[in-house]
């Protein structure tokens, strides 16, 4: 898609933190950190959210699930880390291609609202 950000990110167009690559998935630092460590996942098949999931391939949207577990284990996440996505409006989703935000490196409070 040729105005998502997210897209442009995975193509060079915007430069990023890449922390991890393969040949389904792209993951690098989020430019406002939540956390000390917070990562973006994202698929490199343009989808809008997880609402749009069944246009991912089920390989495609394993490759993000298991990257957010490898990008953990990069960074050192050794005593957990949260896994979020936000869909849509109501969950305040700022880029409108799917993403998973790997967050960790400090104690994570029980609320998620």
């Amino acid at each position: 898609m040729s105005d998502c950000l997210f897209c442009k990110i995975i193509s060079g167009d915007i430069p990023s933190a890449k922390v991890y690559e393969d040949d389904l998935v792209y993951a690098f630092r989020d430019i406002a950190p939540q956390a000390p460590t917070h990562v973006l996942v994202i698929p490199k098949t343009h989808v809008a959210s997880v609402d749009a999931c069944d246009e991912l391939s089920d390989q495609a949207l394993a490759a993000c699930l298991r990257a957010c577990r490898t990008v953990a284990k990069l960074e050192g996440l050794e005593n957990g880390y949260r896994v979020v996505s936000n869909c849509g409006d109501d969950a305040c989703q700022s880029v409108k291609h799917l993403h998973f935000h790997v967050l960790g490196g400090r104690k994570m409070g029980e609320t998620m609202a």
